[in-house]
């Protein structure tokens, strides 16, 4: 995670992501910098646009609203297994995309 923090972090700052940037926040942190995994990340991002990843990220992350909350809350007393099922493909979608984003 810290290899993805690290290129998050120079992203924000409008800094290139690549790897010497991404080596230097890691030491900068302490970390030992394993330079596969820096360019394992940096190949992955390339072409990335890491702002829309994000806004799509936040978006699948984003809690229902209170209102909402309540038919599910009925529907999972009703069925549960049903329910379950339906959070981990929820879960499953909405983090394809990072997966396929960080490698």
């Amino acid at each position: 995670m810290e290899y993805v923090y690290a290129a998050l972090l120079l992203h924000k700052a409008g800094k290139a992501v690549d790897e010497a940037g991404v080596s230097s926040v890691l030491k900068a942190a302490g970390v030992e910098v394993n330079e596969a995994r820096v360019k394992a990340l940096v190949a992955a991002l390339e072409g990335v646009n890491i702002d829309e990843a994000i806004s799509k990220a936040a978006f699948a992350a984003a809690p229902a609203p209170a209102a909402a909350a309540a038919p599910a809350a009925a529907e999972a007393a009703a069925a549960p297994a049903e329910d379950e099922k339906k959070k981990e493909e929820e879960e499953a979608s909405g983090m394809e995309g990072l997966g396929a984003l960080f490698g």
